[in-house]
């Protein structure tokens, strides 16, 4: 019996996933989980990861059973700008701060479509976002991520 993969596009979105999640999961492997109530560093880290791979394998399955479009090839120029909005993420969050760290990763990820215009409405969108991120994430859960980073210190 011969499997055969009707949406080549679905496999691979499939695969990708399931690498990621564990990726993900052999990297959190280590940390607490903790509880729901008791939250640990390996809580949110294991479920993620465990989501992501139930995607990818529901994507995987997908695959086998709906037909889709061929894959014409990977948008290895807009991974690239998500992926250095990503590094630049990473590099600002101490130095100039999440918010400047956040503005970066939005609006340069956004970038990345073909559909993106810097207009008001982006921008008040990504205010809003960045808002959302720095209450929950900074005032909600308590994270030690500065608000204004080293750069901004006198």
């Amino acid at each position: 019996m011969s499997v055969k993969i009707k949406s080549q596009k679905d496999f691979w979105t499939g695969c990708l996933y399931l690498v990621f999640g564990a990726a993900a999961y052999w990297i959190a492997r280590d940390y607490p989980v903790g509880t729901a109530s008791r939250m640990g560093a390996g809580y949110f880290p294991s479920l993620l990861s465990g989501l992501l791979m139930l995607i990818g394998a529901l994507s995987l399955l997908r695959s086998l059973t709906r037909r889709g479009a061929p894959l014409n090839g990977f948008a290895w120029r807009k991974a690239g700008i998500v992926f250095a909005a990503t590094v630049a993420f990473a590099f600002l969050l101490e130095r100039a701060g999440l918010l400047i760290a956040l503005a970066v990763l939005i609006l340069g990820s956004a970038s990345a479509s073909a559909k993106f215009r810097l207009e008001w409405r982006a921008i008040l969108a990504a205010i809003g976002l960045i808002a959302f991120c720095a209450l929950v994430f900074v005032k909600g859960l308590s994270l030690p991520m500065p608000l204004f980073g080293s750069w901004f210190e006198s």
